[in-house]
Protein backbone atom coordinates (compact mmCIF):
# COMPACT_ATOMS: atom_id res chain seq x y z
CA UNK A 1 0.00 0.00 0.00
CA UNK A 2 1.28 3.50 -0.89
CA UNK A 3 2.52 5.52 2.21
CA UNK A 4 0.92 8.60 3.25
CA UNK A 5 2.52 11.73 4.59
CA UNK A 6 2.21 12.38 8.01
CA UNK A 7 2.15 15.91 9.75
CA UNK A 8 2.13 17.00 13.80
CA UNK A 9 0.30 20.20 14.52
CA UNK A 10 2.26 22.93 16.16
CA UNK A 11 -0.53 24.01 18.25
CA UNK A 12 0.73 20.77 20.26
CA UNK A 13 3.80 22.07 20.92
CA UNK A 14 2.79 25.24 22.37
CA UNK A 15 5.59 24.81 25.54
CA UNK A 16 8.30 25.05 22.45
CA UNK A 17 10.24 27.66 20.71
CA UNK A 18 9.00 26.84 16.90
CA UNK A 19 12.53 26.04 15.94
CA UNK A 20 13.01 23.13 18.89
CA UNK A 21 9.11 21.92 17.98
CA UNK A 22 10.24 21.60 14.03
CA UNK A 23 13.27 19.64 14.98
CA UNK A 24 11.31 17.71 17.37
CA UNK A 25 8.78 16.57 14.69
CA UNK A 26 11.44 16.20 11.97
CA UNK A 27 13.71 13.92 14.50
CA UNK A 28 10.73 11.84 15.31
CA UNK A 29 10.46 10.83 11.12
CA UNK A 30 7.80 12.63 10.61
CA UNK A 31 6.75 14.12 6.86
CA UNK A 32 5.57 18.11 7.79
CA UNK A 33 3.61 20.03 9.82
CA UNK A 34 0.64 21.88 10.89
CA UNK A 35 1.96 25.18 11.62
CA UNK A 36 -0.67 27.53 13.58
CA UNK A 37 0.05 31.73 13.63
CA UNK A 38 -0.29 32.14 16.56
CA UNK A 39 2.26 34.24 19.50
CA UNK A 40 4.90 32.10 19.92
CA UNK A 41 4.94 30.56 16.70
CA UNK A 42 5.12 33.13 13.60
CA UNK A 43 2.93 35.53 15.06
CA UNK A 44 1.67 37.01 11.97
CA UNK A 45 0.98 40.70 13.40
CA UNK A 46 4.62 40.85 15.09
CA UNK A 47 7.61 42.92 13.75
CA UNK A 48 9.43 41.53 10.61
CA UNK A 49 7.15 38.98 9.89
CA UNK A 50 9.00 38.41 6.34
CA UNK A 51 12.34 37.90 7.34
CA UNK A 52 10.75 35.69 9.95
CA UNK A 53 8.70 33.71 7.80
CA UNK A 54 11.74 33.20 5.31
CA UNK A 55 14.11 31.97 8.30
CA UNK A 56 11.00 29.47 8.78
CA UNK A 57 10.86 28.76 5.29
CA UNK A 58 14.83 27.85 5.36
CA UNK A 59 13.92 25.73 8.04
CA UNK A 60 11.48 23.64 6.91
CA UNK A 61 13.53 22.96 4.12
CA UNK A 62 16.35 21.57 6.17
CA UNK A 63 14.48 19.64 8.37
CA UNK A 64 12.39 18.74 5.18
CA UNK A 65 9.49 19.32 6.26
CA UNK A 66 6.15 20.25 4.27
CA UNK A 67 3.54 22.41 5.61
CA UNK A 68 0.09 23.86 6.15
CA UNK A 69 -0.90 26.76 7.30
CA UNK A 70 -3.76 27.22 10.10
CA UNK A 71 -5.63 29.82 11.69
CA UNK A 72 -7.26 28.98 14.53
CA UNK A 73 -4.78 29.93 17.13
CA UNK A 74 -7.31 30.97 20.28
CA UNK A 75 -6.93 34.19 21.14
CA UNK A 76 -5.15 36.09 18.78
CA UNK A 77 -7.06 38.30 17.98
CA UNK A 78 -8.44 39.47 20.89
CA UNK A 79 -7.15 38.42 24.37
CA UNK A 80 -10.48 38.23 26.44
CA UNK A 81 -12.59 36.15 24.04
CA UNK A 82 -10.85 32.55 22.46
CA UNK A 83 -11.01 32.77 18.43
CA UNK A 84 -13.00 35.96 18.46
CA UNK A 85 -13.97 37.86 16.03
CA UNK A 86 -14.72 35.43 13.28
CA UNK A 87 -16.02 35.86 9.71
CA UNK A 88 -19.79 35.49 11.53
CA UNK A 89 -19.31 37.73 14.69
CA UNK A 90 -21.19 41.07 14.81
CA UNK A 91 -18.42 43.17 15.17
CA UNK A 92 -14.69 42.79 13.80
CA UNK A 93 -15.03 40.74 10.87
CA UNK A 94 -12.61 42.87 9.26
CA UNK A 95 -10.02 41.84 11.48
CA UNK A 96 -10.56 37.64 10.31
CA UNK A 97 -10.42 38.89 6.96
CA UNK A 98 -7.38 40.46 7.43
CA UNK A 99 -5.65 37.55 9.08
CA UNK A 100 -6.88 35.24 6.71
CA UNK A 101 -4.82 37.76 3.74
CA UNK A 102 -1.71 37.50 6.25
CA UNK A 103 -2.39 33.86 6.61
CA UNK A 104 -2.03 33.46 2.53
CA UNK A 105 0.85 35.57 1.97
CA UNK A 106 2.41 33.56 4.87
CA UNK A 107 1.66 30.26 2.94
CA UNK A 108 3.33 31.93 -0.43
CA UNK A 109 6.27 32.65 1.13
CA UNK A 110 6.39 29.47 2.79
CA UNK A 111 5.62 27.65 -0.21
CA UNK A 112 2.47 26.21 1.98
CA UNK A 113 0.15 23.25 0.62
CA UNK A 114 -3.23 24.89 2.15
CA UNK A 115 -4.48 27.70 4.61
CA UNK A 116 -6.83 26.14 6.66
CA UNK A 117 -9.40 27.98 8.27
CA UNK A 118 -13.13 27.82 9.59
CA UNK A 119 -16.29 29.75 10.05
CA UNK A 120 -16.83 30.70 13.12
CA UNK A 121 -19.76 30.90 16.00
CA UNK A 122 -22.83 32.50 14.67
CA UNK A 123 -23.94 35.27 17.50
CA UNK A 124 -27.24 34.07 19.27
CA UNK A 125 -30.24 34.85 17.98
CA UNK A 126 -28.51 35.93 14.42
CA UNK A 127 -30.84 34.55 11.43
CA UNK A 128 -29.14 31.97 9.77
CA UNK A 129 -29.33 33.95 6.26
CA UNK A 130 -27.09 36.46 7.98
CA UNK A 131 -24.71 34.33 8.61
CA UNK A 132 -24.46 33.07 5.41
CA UNK A 133 -23.93 36.94 4.31
CA UNK A 134 -21.43 37.58 6.41
CA UNK A 135 -19.37 34.15 5.72
CA UNK A 136 -19.35 34.29 2.21
CA UNK A 137 -18.36 38.02 2.08
CA UNK A 138 -15.28 37.24 3.95
CA UNK A 139 -14.55 33.94 2.30
CA UNK A 140 -14.73 35.74 -1.23
CA UNK A 141 -12.12 38.25 0.19
CA UNK A 142 -9.64 35.23 1.09
CA UNK A 143 -10.48 33.39 -2.67
CA UNK A 144 -9.63 36.98 -3.78
CA UNK A 145 -6.31 36.38 -1.66
CA UNK A 146 -5.28 33.10 -2.05
CA UNK A 147 -6.13 33.44 -6.10
CA UNK A 148 -3.73 36.75 -6.20
CA UNK A 149 -0.79 34.67 -4.29
CA UNK A 150 -1.49 30.95 -5.95
CA UNK A 151 -2.54 29.27 -2.74
CA UNK A 152 -5.41 27.03 -2.22
CA UNK A 153 -7.83 27.43 1.14
CA UNK A 154 -8.98 24.54 3.51
CA UNK A 155 -12.34 25.54 4.70
CA UNK A 156 -12.88 23.21 7.51
CA UNK A 157 -16.18 22.12 9.59
CA UNK A 158 -16.29 22.65 13.49
CA UNK A 159 -18.46 21.10 15.18
CA UNK A 160 -20.44 23.73 17.08
CA UNK A 161 -19.60 26.01 14.35
CA UNK A 162 -22.20 27.69 12.09
CA UNK A 163 -20.37 25.64 9.77
CA UNK A 164 -20.65 22.27 11.37
CA UNK A 165 -21.22 19.47 8.72
CA UNK A 166 -19.48 18.79 5.53
CA UNK A 167 -22.85 18.93 3.89
CA UNK A 168 -22.48 23.13 5.03
CA UNK A 169 -19.32 23.32 3.58
CA UNK A 170 -20.33 22.50 0.07
CA UNK A 171 -23.18 24.69 0.03
CA UNK A 172 -20.43 27.50 1.41
CA UNK A 173 -19.01 26.56 -2.11
CA UNK A 174 -22.04 26.79 -3.95
CA UNK A 175 -22.49 29.92 -2.72
CA UNK A 176 -19.23 31.12 -3.87
CA UNK A 177 -19.05 29.45 -7.56
CA UNK A 178 -17.32 26.72 -6.45
CA UNK A 179 -14.00 28.42 -6.74
CA UNK A 180 -11.13 26.59 -7.67
CA UNK A 181 -9.19 27.73 -4.99
CA UNK A 182 -11.25 27.02 -1.93
CA UNK A 183 -11.15 23.09 -1.08
CA UNK A 184 -11.51 21.72 2.15
CA UNK A 185 -10.25 20.45 5.59
CA UNK A 186 -11.30 17.10 6.29
CA UNK A 187 -10.80 16.48 10.56
CA UNK A 188 -10.90 12.42 11.17
CA UNK A 189 -12.54 13.54 14.65
CA UNK A 190 -15.00 15.87 13.66
CA UNK A 191 -16.28 12.98 11.17
CA UNK A 192 -17.09 10.45 14.22
CA UNK A 193 -18.19 13.38 16.36
CA UNK A 194 -21.18 14.94 14.41
CA UNK A 195 -21.54 13.61 10.74
CA UNK A 196 -23.82 10.57 10.04
CA UNK A 197 -21.62 8.77 7.43
CA UNK A 198 -19.00 6.86 8.62
CA UNK A 199 -16.06 8.35 8.73
CA UNK A 200 -14.08 6.29 5.38
CA UNK A 201 -17.58 7.44 3.96
CA UNK A 202 -16.82 11.22 4.80
CA UNK A 203 -13.51 10.53 3.16
CA UNK A 204 -15.03 9.41 0.16
CA UNK A 205 -17.52 12.51 -0.18
CA UNK A 206 -15.10 15.03 0.36
CA UNK A 207 -11.44 13.68 -1.47
CA UNK A 208 -11.84 15.49 -4.46
CA UNK A 209 -11.93 18.71 -3.29
CA UNK A 210 -9.53 17.40 -0.43
CA UNK A 211 -6.40 19.99 0.58
CA UNK A 212 -5.51 19.14 4.08
CA UNK A 213 -6.60 16.39 6.38
CA UNK A 214 -6.36 16.39 10.62
CA UNK A 215 -6.93 13.18 12.70
CA UNK A 216 -7.04 12.15 16.11
CA UNK A 217 -9.36 10.00 17.79
CA UNK A 218 -12.94 11.62 19.07
CA UNK A 219 -16.22 9.89 20.47
CA UNK A 220 -19.91 11.03 18.99
CA UNK A 221 -21.10 13.58 20.05
CA UNK A 222 -18.02 14.34 22.37
CA UNK A 223 -15.89 17.36 20.69
CA UNK A 224 -12.45 16.24 22.26
CA UNK A 225 -9.60 15.23 20.50
CA UNK A 226 -8.01 12.13 21.90
CA UNK A 227 -4.96 10.35 21.29
CA UNK A 228 -5.19 7.07 19.24
CA UNK A 229 -6.93 4.50 20.48
CA UNK A 230 -8.65 6.70 23.13
CA UNK A 231 -11.34 7.04 20.94
CA UNK A 232 -13.90 5.04 18.83
CA UNK A 233 -12.61 5.31 15.59
CA UNK A 234 -11.14 2.27 13.65
CA UNK A 235 -8.56 3.63 11.80
CA UNK A 236 -7.12 1.18 9.19
CA UNK A 237 -10.19 1.15 7.21
CA UNK A 238 -9.87 5.05 7.11
CA UNK A 239 -6.14 5.59 6.07
CA UNK A 240 -6.65 2.55 3.35
CA UNK A 241 -9.71 5.43 2.02
CA UNK A 242 -7.20 8.20 1.81
CA UNK A 243 -4.77 5.75 -0.06
CA UNK A 244 -7.44 4.11 -2.81
CA UNK A 245 -8.61 8.23 -3.12
CA UNK A 246 -5.29 8.92 -4.38
CA UNK A 247 -4.89 11.98 -1.05
CA UNK A 248 -1.13 13.36 -1.79
CA UNK A 249 -1.63 16.12 0.87
CA UNK A 250 -0.85 15.81 4.61
CA UNK A 251 -2.52 14.08 7.30
CA UNK A 252 -1.55 16.03 10.28
CA UNK A 253 -2.10 14.90 14.19
CA UNK A 254 -3.98 17.33 15.93
CA UNK A 255 -3.90 17.39 20.06
CA UNK A 256 -3.84 21.17 20.87
CA UNK A 257 -4.37 20.36 24.81
CA UNK A 258 -1.31 17.81 24.81
CA UNK A 259 1.64 20.30 24.58
CA UNK A 260 2.38 19.28 28.43
CA UNK A 261 3.89 16.15 27.22
CA UNK A 262 4.17 16.75 23.06
CA UNK A 263 7.37 14.45 22.54
CA UNK A 264 6.23 11.60 23.81
CA UNK A 265 2.54 12.10 22.50
CA UNK A 266 4.09 12.82 19.17
CA UNK A 267 6.07 9.69 19.20
CA UNK A 268 3.33 7.65 20.44
CA UNK A 269 0.98 8.79 17.49
CA UNK A 270 3.44 7.91 14.36
CA UNK A 271 4.49 4.53 16.04
CA UNK A 272 -0.16 4.18 15.76
CA UNK A 273 -0.77 5.61 12.38
CA UNK A 274 1.73 3.53 10.82
CA UNK A 275 0.71 0.49 12.37
CA UNK A 276 -2.38 1.23 11.19
CA UNK A 277 -1.59 2.35 7.72
CA UNK A 278 0.46 -1.00 7.66
CA UNK A 279 -2.81 -3.24 9.02
CA UNK A 280 -4.51 -1.24 6.28
CA UNK A 281 -1.73 -2.72 3.60
CA UNK A 282 -2.33 -6.09 5.02
CA UNK A 283 -6.19 -6.11 4.90
CA UNK A 284 -6.39 -5.05 1.16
Amino acid sequence: MSDLRFGYGTNGFADHRLDDALAVIADLGYDGVALTLDHAHLDPFGPGVTARTAAVARRLDALGLAVVIETGARYLLDPARKHEPTFVSTTGRERRADLLCRAVDIAADLGAEAVSFWSGTLPAGTPDSVGWERLTAGCAAAVHAADRRGVDLAFEPEPGMFVDRIGRAFELRARLGDPARLRLTLDIGHCRCTELDTVAGCVRQVAPLLASVQIEDMRRGVHEHLEFGAGEIDFPPVLAEFVARGYQGLVSVELPRHSHAAPAVAARSLRFLRHALDRAGAAA
